[in-house]
């Protein structure tokens, strides 16, 4: 289970006094709060993100239900438009509580959910109510005043955008260690769009809402945003397929080449470490991660007796071994979802001075992601022990790494990289049949004014 940071705790603690504060209003005794209007959307949002919290339900749905909160902003939308915004803040609550959470720990992670959709409704509303879209609206067999009732239902779909990207990008500082710089890069380019959509959605619910149909016509709405789930669902599903297709292959390299087992994951994890400190967006993210991960997917088609073998490798054995880039290139090349992960899995091994293989490629040449892998593939392999080295400190690993910036690696990288461990630290993970390294081998985070310890200069 993930450790909460304490900022992130903090962080989370004002967010649900803020929701606090918003929603306590409209429990005060004179608040002319709509409380059947409040019930029916808090039980209709409730209801909506139900069956993605209950699996009986969701497999008797065939599966296609949400796979996350968002899914039914446009019921919130419709609150914000239709409630003061004391009482739009309440409504939010069931629905949010109620919301699938897939990674530990749970009950913080809804408990930020549920105050983050809370205070963004609550500035959703507070900006349609200035802009007047109770009377915009129109009541009864009054029309809505159009085109003006667009202007508050913008408004408040862009607050709503806007507030929870800022908290979203808060809680990625605080609890993921992401750097303020990158922490709210790519957010809202990614939420706006699908806010707007939502926002004309709740637009058209609180006008039938509003109309002499009443609320169940407003239902009808949420029949095109459920097919739009479905959808949503099968990219999930399609997403769920590739990380399988992705586990099988790493397996099988892990039991090939037993002396390496774990290396793969550790340096995609590495590999994603650089790429967050050179400010990549989140989907380059997901690539690179994959490139790290099936570096070395090419060992398939490398003798077993040349990659268990114990004690340096005979000058036919290594060219044996340096044919793995072009192998594991073949076997992925088909799939489509790795898109610049090839690349780096044929291109790792090359080298900034020209040096490297297979085809000697230098600098810029030698595409991005290549050179990130590159320096985290040759981190892992200096910190972890193997049949034939045993494993270097990390400070050590690191200096190795600095002095051979700008000939076997890219300085970009290797500085990316040793700025993501004074943030982060590193642990090295103990592989098969090698004990735990000595914990002075694990520098713990460092700030901003400490410096590096130095070790010895080796080659890697």
């Amino acid at each position: 289970m993930k450790v909460i940071p304490r900022a992130a705790r903090v962080y989370i603690g004002c967010a649900l006094l803020g929701a606090g504060a918003c929603a306590l209003p409209a429990l005060h005794p004179g608040a002319s709060t709509p409380w059947s209007t409040l019930a029916l959307l808090a039980a209709l949002y409730a209801l909506c993100e139900l069956p993605a919290r209950c699996p009986l339900l969701g497999r008797a749905l065939g599966g296609s239900v949400p796979m996350g909160t968002g899914s039914f902003f446009p019921v919130l939308l419709a609150a914000a438009l239709l409630l003061p915004p004391a009482a739009a803040a309440l409504a939010s609550l069931p629905g949010s509580l109620l919301t699938r959470v897939d990674d530990p720990p749970a009950a913080p992670r809804r408990a930020w959910r549920t105050a983050a959709t809370a205070l963004a409704l609550w500035a959703a509303a507070r900006a349609a109510e200035a802009l007047d879209a109770s009377d915009a609206l129109g009541r009864g067999p009054d029309t809505p005043d159009l085109p003006y009732v667009l202007l508050p239902a913008g408004a408040a779909a862009l607050t709503f955008c806007l507030v929870l990207t800022a908290l979203d990008g808060g809680i990625r500082a605080t609890a993921d260690g992401v750097h303020p710089r990158a922490a709210w890069r790519g957010l809202l380019g990614r939420a706006l769009a699908p806010h707007i959509v939502h926002g004309l959605a709740g637009l058209m619910m609180a006008v039938l809402w509003r109309s002499t149909y009443g609320p169940v016509s407003a239902l009808y709405v949420l029949l095109p945003m459920y097919i739009s789930c479905w959808v949503f669902a099968q990219y999930h599903r399609e997403r769920a397929a590739h990380q399988a297709t992705i586990r099988a292959l790493v397996q099988a390299v892990d039991i090939k080449d037993r002396y390496t087992r774990g290396h793969s994951e550790r340096v995609g994890h590495a590999s994603v470490l650089i790429a967050r400190e050179l400010g990549m967006p989140d989907d380059r993210l997901d690539v690179v991660r994959f490139a790290g991960i099936l570096h070395d997917v090419g060992k398939l088609g490398v003798p077993t007796r040349v990659l268990r073998k114990d004690g340096p490798l005979t000058p036919e054995e290594r060219r044996v071994i340096e044919l793995h880039p072009e192998y594991g290139h073949e076997m992925v090349r088909g799939i489509g979802f790795l898109g610049e992960a090839r690349d780096a899995i044929l291109h790792h091994h090359e080298r900034m001075d020209g040096t490297g293989y297979p085809y000697g490629l230098r600098g810029e040449e030698i595409p991005e992601f290549a050179r990130v892998v590159a320096v985290a593939d040759a981190f892992d392999a200096m910190t972890s022990t193997r049949s034939y080295s045993r494993a270097r400190p990390v400070p050590t690993a690191v200096a190795e790494l600095e002095r051979c910036a700008g000939s076997h690696f890219d300085p970009r990288m290797v500085t990316a990289l040793v700025q993501a461990l004074d943030r982060h630290g590193w642990q090295p993970a103990v592989t098969a049949d090698e004990t735990p390294p000595p914990p002075d081998q694990v520098p713990p985070p460092r700030g901003p004014g400490t410096s590096r310890p130095t070790g010895p200069r080796e080659r890697a």
